[in-house]
């Protein structure tokens, strides 16, 4: 509840509506936080700020503990401040599953201010998509609604492509977030993921062991490492998702056998796509193929709507007997995205709060689409191009 202040806050503007202030937000008070931004004309105006404005604690807390906010990144280090943890400049003590480890992150990149932008650009708090009635409700995307998010998703494709044709030993997975960063404002588009509930980076990059959500850094790829790109651009008011796991230098075998597995789970998937199917069939599909092929499937992570949401219902899990409810219908548009591991499925959070990981150190693979449920089947909308890089040995140039 925000409290009394002296009456030099009268002054003030309510951060909320902007009428004159007499309330004080009491954490800010306690953090020494300037009262500029602490200032509400009542506690309706306090309550409804909420959400957006307890940020500004976290952000304090991790500046007085010895992290940074994006604005002090001069030694090259990033603090990710979701629920207050921080990637640490020296590493921290935990029970690390495989040979990873975090390394310094670069400062946050800057998006020019004419590029239209999500409601968590600028404090990392998503304010409609919590809310949202589609968080329960499949939406029947519009027609207009349709053809934004075909071009928004060519131009992910496209970004994703851009990241493909670098990777490579001796590359950074911070010099792959660049070229996603770049390529996508340089679409007139918004790198999605950055800032999102403060997530400081453009793509993630999922190297190894990691399973999704790793965070570009300065860890250079080294020869028959396996590195996933998951891409996300925001372009005419849409989301476009998609993301490939990438083969670095020579790969071994059951690394290979890993990642073409997961490349062949997405396209099973896909193909019983269309109006009338289960959503919980996606999940038997994969895990009957993946369980063939020897390997495992993530529970922990699923495929999602998405449109004018980052994400939104229907949930798809990629996992057998779960419980996902519905059924596909024209119209609707969502993500699948099996994350495949070749011990066991469980996995486990690095101390950043972000960078999921195998329990056992043995390494994942994922792939993933966006796609539009038709009144005949489906189509992909982040499909590859004829343009695109040839970065597996199981299609042909033109495919």
């Amino acid at each position: 509840m925000a409290g009394e202040s002296d009456t030099s806050t009268c002054a003030l503007a309510c951060v909320k509506c902007g009428k004159p202030a007499n309330l004080q937000c009491p954490k800010c008070v306690e953090l020494k936080l300037p009262r500029e931004g602490a200032a509400f004309c009542s506690q309706d105006c306090f309550k409804a700020s909420w959400s957006s404005h307890k940020a500004v604690h976290s952000k304090a807390k991790i500046s007085s503990t010895g992290g940074q906010d994006s604005g002090s990144l001069n030694d090259g280090w990033l603090y990710c401040t979701r629920k207050g943890q921080g990637r640490s400049p020296k590493v921290p003590q935990f029970n690390w599953t495989g040979t990873l480890r975090p390394h310094p992150i670069s400062k946050t990149r800057v998006v020019p201010a004419h590029i239209d932008r999500p409601d968590w650009a600028l404090d990392g708090i998503p304010k409609i998509e919590p809310n949202s009635d589609f968080q329960h409700v499949v939406e029947i995307k519009s027609p207009d609604l349709i053809s934004r998010l075909k071009e928004t998703s060519r131009i992910a494709r496209e970004v994703l492509d851009a990241a493909a044709r670098v990777i490579r030993p001796g590359v950074t997975t911070d010099e792959i977030d660049d070229v996603v960063h770049e390529a996508t404002i340089a679409a007139g588009a918004y790198p999605s993921p950055l800032n999102y509930h403060f997530f400081p980076k453009s793509c993630c990059t999922s190297v190894n062991e990691i399973i999704c959500h790793g965070i570009p850094d300065a860890r250079k790829l080294e020869d028959g490492d396996i590195v996933n790109v998951d891409v996300t651009v925001y372009y005419k008011g849409v989301h476009g998702d998609l993301n490939e796991t990438y083969f670095v230098g020579n790969v071994d075998e059951e690394s290979k056998r890993l990642v073409q597995s997961t490349y062949e789970c997405l396209e099973k998937a896909i193909a019983i796509v269309k109006p009338g199917v289960r959503f919980r069939e996606v999940g038997e599909v994969i895990s009957r193929h993946a369980s063939m092929t020897g390997f495992s499937v993530v529970k922990s992570y699923c495929g999602h709507g998405i449109g004018e949401l980052f994400h939104c219902a229907p949930n798809i899990p990629h996992y057998s007997r779960n419980k996902a409810v519905g059924i596909m219908k024209a119209g609707q548009v969502f993500t699948i995205e099996p994350m495949i591991n070749a011990g066991v499925w469980r996995d486990r959070m690095w101390p950043d709060g972000w960078t999921a990981v195998t329990e056992d150190g043995k390494r994942s693979a994922q792939f993933e689409h966006t796609l539009l449920v038709t009144e005949t089947g489906v189509e992909v909308l982040t499909a590859r191009l004829p343009s695109s890089p040839n970065m597996f040995p199981w299609l042909n140039s033109s495919s």
